[in-house]
Parts: structure tokens; C-alpha cells; sequence
């Protein structure tokens, strides 16, 4: 952290107790990015950003309020001050929110690989994206593109508090994407492919990228209706990051202490099968949800949520900790103008053992989902209805593309009847393996 930056969040937290604040926390955020976009070979948009964002949270007595801006004056930041103090004291009273004390604050921070200071000029993002885009319209039976983009940015965190913690770090970020068209009859589908690394040589190669883009959209031609009826259904590795995100609002703490998660009584007690674990992990290198602090500058460790099918934990910042008597878990995420609230890092179903053809190959019938369209889910209840399109399954191959079906169910017995593969992407803060949940509802167009 430079001095600039120091004495910033330093003398925003001064001016906030010299207005009346018993508490008070500082953020800033820093990013710069660039990014641009080309469609059918020609260069179309190039966009730079830049900005400078200062986040306040203040304590009067039990009550508080959390508020940015984008001015780093004198002037703006006094009234930035006064203007959160006013909020503070007409909100209501909250017994459990409050900052962490200086013992419970990070000490060490790990490092963990989230800086690259690789620089990409217009030129060269606009290579990579063209590249990509090429590729993809060279793939037999793509008919046109929606465009490929190829971007950078880089952000650098920065949060102090009145109870003595300083606390910096910077992330980066590469991307490339492609997006196109195929038509056959008269009916267009279209898919797309991306890749985004926090390092720029982890990048997927933009002709890879934009390959698999084309392969994607040609494989959907000829879509048409599933069979309605009790199937076996296979969430590939692209949409079953979604049962992961299931998982974790289901143990998010806050909806446990309000009472709302079909889990709320479930601790240390069965509630998916056997072969399904699901970890936190703020602490992978190089990870997209990597953290070296949480968002109230607690340590942050992995944390096992689920194992062998058995509810381990669940994810509590500060205040759901408090209101649930447990200890906090280093899980607090918040925006600038926001307050925090429990969330996940890198949170992952873990791998099976088996392939994912190995999944397709005993299915008769069944539905492949690649895709999932809207949603319909209730955490309270675990009722789960979803639009989905992907392949129909028969005799343990691929068969035909669907589109416009539904799947139904209801989480409390699909955990239970997960089953996954081998394939997990750990590319993704979000991500699970490719599973197969037996027994759902499949309603055709």
C-alpha cells in the first residue's frame, strides 16, 4: 500500500470519529481494466476504465450504515462522513453487527499468487480476440458471430478500521470470449466459450476458446423436445456450478439465523449422499474468489461444508455468528456501500471418481443439460424448477439436442441423488464436476 492510499482510509476513519462515529471502517477500492470487441474479423469497441471508490461503514452506539463515493476531497469526504452519521442514527438498532476486535483480526497474510502485472495493449487484446472469433467462424456450419472480446483489469483493495487493522492486497484479471451463430432450417442457435484467469498465461489459447465456441453452437442444430416424464438427468460440468451455489445458500448463515434455509436444523446430520464433499477455499493460488482477509479483516481458512454427504459448517460472518452463539468463519463478503453478509471464496462440489461417460452410459433415457434458462427455487422449501436445454440421452449416447424443457425436483431429495464424475474445472470460484441426479422431472416444450 502506498502512502497515498494509507493516509486516504487513515484520515477517512479520523474525520468519521471526529463527527461523532464510536466506530468506523474504511475501504478503497482502486481499478483500472481495459477491454475490447470485434465482430466478423473487424475491430468494433475498445473500452477503458478507471476508477476510485471510497467505502464507510459507521457505529453509533448498536446502530450503523455503510456508504461510498467516488470523491477523495476534503470536502467530499467530510460530508461523506456526516452524510453516514445521519444515516447511523436514524437506523435501526442491530445488537450483532460491529467490527471485529483487533484479536480477532488477520495478523499474517498469505500470499497467494492474485497479482500479474502483465500488461496487454489495445493491439494485442484485439489480436487475441479476432483470433478467437476466426476460429470459431472456421468451424463448419457456424453462419455468423455475435462478436469476441478479449479484456484485462486490475484492482487493488485497500480497508482500515478504527479497532486497528490495515490491510491491503492487489487481483488481476485476463479474459477472451467468443460468441456465434449456426442456422439449419431456418432456426438459429447460438453458443459461446470464454475463458478468465487471474494470470495471463493461464489463459485458455483464443483459437481453443473460439473452437470450442463453434463446436458448442453447431451441436445444438436440429433441437427438439424432450420426453416428459421421470429421467435421469446429467448437469454438465458448465451448469452444475449452480448445485454448488445451491449448496451455499442453503448453509449461508444469515438464512439460517432468519430461519429460511430447508436446512436450518440440519447440523452434523445427513443431507446429500455419500459421495458428495463441498469445501470453501479462500486460500487456492491463483483462485478467482481468493482472499487474503475477509470482508471484516478475519482470517480466512479453508472450510469444509459438507463431507460425505454430512453438513459440517456453515458460513457465518460476524453478525450470523453472534446471532447463531458460534464462532465466525472468516466467510464475510460485502460491496462498498453495503454492509457484510456471509458468501463463499472458491466454493466446489469435490470430484468423483468416475467419467463423465460412465454417467451417460446405463441411462436409456435421459437428459444431458448444458444449459439452464431462468429459475424457479426456493432455499425455504427446496422446491427447484428450472428451463434447460442440452441432449437427450438413449442407450447410454448422445442422441439429439433439446431445447425448451423444464426439470423439477426438489433439493432436499437431489442432494441425495447426486452422483459425480471426474471432470471438475477448478477455473471457476463457483465449480463442480459434471452430476448426475437420478429420478427428476423432464417436461418437454
Amino acid at each position: 500500500m502506498d502512502e497515498t492510499t494509507k493516509n486516504i482510509i487513515i484520515d477517512l476513519l479520523k474525520t468519521a470519529r471526529s463527527k461523532g462515529a464510536d466506530a468506523a471502517e474504511a475501504t478503497l477500492v482502486r481499478n483500472k481494466g481495459v477491454g475490447v470487441e470485434v465482430r466478423l474479423g473487424k475491430f468494433e469497441s475498445v473500452e477503458h476504465a478507471e476508477d476510485f471508490q471510497l467505502g464507510l461503514r459507521v457505529f453509533t452506539g448498536q446502530q450503523s450504515a455503510s456508504i461510498s463515493t467516488g470523491k477523495v476531497d476534503p470536502n467530499g469526504m467530510r460530508e461523506l462522513c456526516q452524510r453516514a452519521i445521519a444515516m447511523a442514527r436514524i437506523a435501526p438498532a442491530d445488537p450483532y453487527a460491529r467490527l471485529a476486535s483487533k484479536e480477532e483480526q488477520v495478523t499474517e497474510l498469505p500470499n497467494l499468487e492474485l497479482y500479474d502485472d502483465s500488461e496487454f495493449n489495445t493491439n494485442a487484446l484485439t489480436e487475441m480476440a479476432l483470433k478467437c472469433e476466426a476460429a470459431a467462424l472456421e468451424v463448419s456450419g457456424v453462419t455468423n458471430s455475435e462478436g469476441a472480446s478479449a479484456g484485462q483489469s486490475k484492482a487493488e483493495i485497500a480497508i482500515a478500521t478504527s479497532t486497528g487493522f490495515i490491510g491491503e492486497y492487489e487481483r488481476s484479471s485476463f479474459s477472451v470470449s467468443a460468441s456465434v451463430i449456426a442456422e439449419k432450417d431456418g432456426r438459429m442457435e447460438t453458443d459461446y466459450d470464454f475463458s478468465s484467469t487471474v494470470y495471463a498465461e493461464d489463459l485458455t489459447d483464443p483459437k481453443e476458446i473460439g473452437i470450442s465456441a463453434g463446436n458448442r453452437t453447431i451441436s445444438r442444430l436440429g433441437a427438439r423436445n424432450a420426453s416428459t416424464g421421470q429421467f435421469p438427468v446429467i448437469f454438465d460440468s458448465r451448469v452444475s456450478k449452480s448445485l454448488t451455489s445451491h449448496f451455499a445458500s442453503a448453509v449461508n448463515g444469515a438464512s439460517i439465523a432468519r430461519g429460511t434455509s430447508f436446512l436450518k436444523d440440519k447440523m452434523n446430520q445427513k443431507i446429500a449422499n455419500a459421495s458428495i464433499s463441498v469445501i470453501d477455499d479462500p486460500l487456492r493460488n491463483r483462485g478467482l474468489g481468493s482472499r487474503r482477509f475477509d470482508g471484516e479483516t478475519l482470517p480466512v481458512k479453508q472450510l469444509q461444508l459438507i463431507k460425505d454427504g454430512v453438513l459440517q459448517n456453515w458460513l457465518l460472518d460476524l453478525a450470523s455468528a453472534s446471532q447463531l452463539e458460534m464462532l465466525p468463519t472468516g466467510n464475510a463478503v460485502r460491496s462498498l456501500s453495503t454492509p457484510p453478509s456471509p458468501g463463499t471464496s472458491n466454493c466446489l462440489i469435490e470430484n468423483g471418481t468416475i467419467s463423465p461417460e460412465t454417467l451417460i452410459a446405463d441411462i436409456k433415457k435421459g437428459f444431458l443439460v448444458t444449459e439452464l434458462i431462468g429459475s424457479s427455487v426456493s432455499l425455504t422449501t427446496g422446491d427447484y424448477s428450472r428451463g434447460a436445454s442440452g441432449y437427450w440421452i438413449e442407450n447410454g449416447e448422445i442422441a439429439y439436442p433439446v431445447t425448451e424443457a423444464t426439470i423439477a425436483g426438489n433439493l432436499k431429495d437431489m442432494f441425495f441423488e447426486m452422483t459425480p464424475a471426474n471432470d471438475i474445472d477448478l477455473r471457476f470460484s463457483t465449480t463442480a464436476p459434471s452430476i448426475r441426479i437420478d429420478g427428476m422431472m423432464v417436461a418437454g416444450g
